[in-house]
């Protein structure tokens, strides 16, 4: 952590650092960058902060746009991709006035202030969330959006299709939904999964775990270990950035949209959420459903009785839809259970000790902007402590079996996710004040996200696909 201006500069002078690089963050998620020269990071630079247009981000109008961001000095890297070595810093985003204040809709803000509510309401001292990322790498990708030509092309050496092309030759090919844990010959892609683990645990980023998904034509997953809301989101951008960069150097590319493939299986975000206050875990009692604690259980009850709004942060894309879907691993039923892969929150059955007890929300998909996802699912878990909301009372469970295999008379009885982003906008239009507890998130940014999901579901309502002309040319 560096205290002032001169701490930065003497560090860039004794690692040879030449540029400084600032990452800032727009609505939708995607990192944005300016870069300066060491000689140019001042007290001015800390103090006043550097100016852009607001409005290219996704937050204020053009009449009203300049903003500026300060370098946050507790959170940066040394980019391991630059030619030239480049020091990288987070940022904050400030509004423009007589005095300069955070911008309130700055998703990291946004994090800052869930982390403060949820210890303003004595509710717990830690939020710890822990992220599973998938993703698929391909070789090559293709796609056209043009009024006379409409489509896209992927292709991974190791998917199946590939079994009777002349380069592939040895017989190694991963199967149709048969990626899982698949080993060498057929991972092709362990020393670069490797690379990325290692660069991102010299990045400060620990993994838990990486392997390969069940997605046959490279699929991977990586899993990281828990940290607060606002590290998390910093974490979760590095994760996409040097996993996409890597793939990149290896001459393939990668990808975090939710459903790339048609038939094989999807991308999600998994995120498992504990409470602590102090060392003291909050989800675990002895007893309790699996061991789980009253203020867990109603934890649970918020983001499922929120679930449907919720996705307008955790899968803000039409495309999300498309993995979403029933009778498949990808949850759609509201309801918990233990264990049990097809409800929207599972409660992992092997974590049975005090301290690893946690439960998991499935349906989220890296595409999000995660410091505005992880907040709205911390905001819902303390609506549901708040409000004291019994999942079992509510009719959420628990339901320990596949919930697809229930007879029809009880399969009807549990509510399904909202089934494209139209009725998920709809939902956070009636359901929002959760999250405006605090003013954690604030009436301009979900005005702002309802719109921006409203272009994007509008821009896919108006595009005729390939299905659509096998359906209906020649009729």
């Amino acid at each position: 952590m560096f205290k002032n201006y001169l701490e930065v500069q003497e560090f860039c002078k004794k690692n040879q650092i030449k540029l400084i690089d600032f990452k800032i963050l727009d609505l939708a998620g995607r990192w944005h960058h300016l870069t300066i020269t060491p000689r140019r990071f001042t007290s001015e630079t800390i103090e006043h902060g550097i100016g852009f247009d607001g409005s290219s981000y996704g937050f204020l109008t053009v009449e009203k746009s300049d903003m500026v961001f300060k370098p946050d000095l507790t959170s940066y890297f040394i980019d391991p991709f630059a030619e030239i070595k480049t020091l990288v810093f987070m940022t904050k985003v400030y509004k423009l006035g007589d005095v300069h204040t955070r911008f309130e809709s700055d998703p990291r803000f946004v994090c800052e202030k869930a982390e403060a509510y949820i210890k303003e309401k004595k509710i717990a001292t830690r939020v710890m969330l822990g992220p599973e990322f998938e993703y698929y790498t391909f070789d090559s990708m293709h796609f056209s959006m043009k009024p006379e030509s409409y489509g896209y092309k992927l292709d991974a050496k190791q998917a199946h299709w590939n079994s009777d092309t002349e380069d592939n030759n040895n017989g190694y090919i991963v199967g149709h939904h048969g990626g899982y844990h698949v080993d060498l010959p057929k991972d092709i892609n362990f020393d670069m999964r490797n690379e990325m683990v290692l660069m991102l645990e010299n990045l400060c980023v620990p993994v838990k775990y990486h392997h390969p998904e069940v997605g046959g034509p490279g699929q991977q997953e990586i899993e990281l270990d828990f940290d607060n809301t606002l590290v998390m989101g910093d974490r979760t951008m590095l994760v996409k950035y040097v996993v996409k960069n890597v793939a990149a150097s290896h001459g393939k590319t990668a990808t975090f949209m939710p459903k790339p493939i048609f038939g094989e299986a999807g991308n999600g975000m998994h995120v498992h959420i504990q409470l602590f206050d102090g060392e003291t875990p909050l989800f675990y009692e002895k007893g309790g459903y699996s061991d789980m604690s009253k203020i867990g259980l109603y934890a649970i009850g918020g983001i499922l009785k929120h679930s449907a709004s919720l996705m307008a942060f955790t899968n803000p894309s039409t495309n999300a839809f498309k993995r979403l879907v029933p009778g498949y691993e990808a949850p759609v039923s509201i309801c918990f259970g233990t264990a049990n892969r097809s409800s929207v929150i599972r409660i992992p059955g092997y974590a049975t000790e005090p301290s690893e007890k946690r439960f998991e929300f499935r349906p989220s998909d890296a595409t999000a902007n995660p410091y505005l996802a992880f907040s709205a699912l911390v905001m819902a878990a303390i609506d549901g402590i708040i409000e004291k909301i019994d999942p079992t009372d509510e009719g959420f469970g628990p339901y320990d079996i596949n919930v697809f295999d229930l007879p029809e008379d009880q399969k009807h009885k549990i509510k399904g996710l909202p089934k494209n982003l139209y009725e998920t906008i709809s939902a956070l239009e009636t359901d929002s004040d959760y999250l405006l507890r605090g003013d954690v998130f604030t009436r301009e940014l979900l005005d702002n996200q309802i719109k921006y999901l409203r272009k994007e579901a509008a821009a896919e309502s108006t595009m005729p696909s390939p299905r659509e002309f096998m359906a209906y040319y020649d009729l």
